[in-house]
């Protein structure tokens, strides 16, 4: 389906998209939404793109294999839950928060790292998932 009022909506969504899925992995740092949510929302931006504009032009576009996201979203997510058992005396997973407020992000904290990197995981998985269905048929 690669009509011209898709494949024009479809570009100016996809940055739209990814800013409102940062933006809704920096809320659920406080209420609901966070990494899951926001990395299922930005590879809804990528899946729209891809089907306007075609496989090739998303694969150009994000300039790497998706699948590359997965082990960097893992290590951040570890090292974000291994920060509390080197830096403190807290167990594994422990929340552990920078002590100064932050401008845009308010408190800084072990677990906006932990969120990142899920957001990571589930882009890359999502993707790859999807990239590779789209290929084989």
């Amino acid at each position: 389906m690669k009509t011209i009022i898709l494949r024009t909506a479809s570009n100016y969504m996809l940055p739209l998209l990814l800013v409102f899925s940062v933006f809704i992995l920096l809320r659920g740092h406080y209420l609901p939404g966070g990494g899951f949510v926001g990395g299922l929302i930005a590879s809804i931006a990528f899946v729209l793109h891809a089907f306007a504009n075609g496989l090739e032009d998303t694969k150009n576009l994000i300039k790497f294999h998706p699948g590359f996201l997965m082990p960097a979203g893992l290590g951040i997510s570890f090292f974000s839950g291994l920060v509390p058992v080197l830096f403190t005396d807290k167990s594994f997973l422990t929340g552990t928060w920078y002590p100064h407020h932050l401008p845009v992000i308010g408190s800084l904290g072990t677990a906006l790292f932990f969120d990142i990197g899920v957001y990571l995981v589930v882009v890359g998985v999502t993707l790859t998932i999807i990239f590779t269905i789209s290929e084989s048929t």
